[in-house]
């Protein structure tokens, strides 16, 4: 359980959480849809796949997946094949990571303004949200869509979130589990936690080394910010 001692007053400060990996429990169904995505096609995924594509947004995965396994499907099919999959398992499976629920909510009551900065589309992340318990607690969700952006290896979903909010970057901070991105929020200049997946736990001695502060759960997060 988050502890409430000591929470003390957040109000003119963001906070910007990532979903997948971050706040979701969610990696596990991604490797479920490749698994589904690659036996349909009768492709072993390769050991770097899922590192390759971390950061990617879902139309440059697929063009990337095209390329480089030779396929004839176009990325509007491919696209749309991964949506159903992630439409089921978003909208009925996926979990907050432990304690993450109990922090959003202390967050909420201390002032501070919240925000989802995510890499999916709009009724996958609403699915997950709902699902997951934590859609009504969010003054913003946006995605790397929203920014213009390629992806978080820029730093421009994290900006156009904390513009959103009304904050300046500096009275912002952001939770995200993925190197690529917590290496462009400290390039942003904004403050960055790192939050625990088994899939980044090739990454997670460089992580901690670059982060602002490093948790397993989110029993351990800030609760002064």
């Amino acid at each position: 359980m988050v502890s409430k001692a000591g929470l003390g007053n957040n109000t003119g400060k963001g906070v910007i959480f990532d979903l997948d990996g971050t706040l979701l429990d969610s990696m596990g169904i991604w490797q479920e849809i490749d698994k589904r995505f690659f036996a349909r096609r009768g492709i072993e995924i390769p050991a770097d796949y899922v590192s390759r594509v971390a950061s990617m947004q879902t139309d440059a995965i697929a063009a990337y997946t095209i390329s480089r396994f030779g396929l004839h499907d176009s990325i509007t099919d491919i696209v749309d094949e991964w949506n159903e999959d992630a439409q089921e398992f978003y909208a009925t499976v996926v979990k907050p990571k432990p304690y993450a629920l109990d922090y959003v909510k202390e967050l909420k009551r201390s002032g501070a303004l919240l925000a989802v900065a995510t890499s999916l589309p709009p009724r996958l992340r609403q699915a997950a949200l709902q699902h997951a318990g934590l859609a009504s607690y969010f003054d913003c969700v946006c995605s790397v869509d929203d920014a213009h952006s390629s992806g978080k290896e820029e730093p421009a979903i994290y900006l156009y979130a904390a513009h959103q909010l009304g904050l300046p970057k500096e009275a912002c901070t952001v939770f995200e589990d993925i190197l690529v991105a917590i290496k462009t929020v400290r390039s942003a200049g904004m403050k960055i936690w790192a939050v625990y997946d088994e899939s980044s736990q090739q990454d997670w001695e460089e992580i901690k080394k670059i982060a602002d502060g490093a948790i397993s759960d989110f029993s351990q997060a800030p609760l002064q910010l």
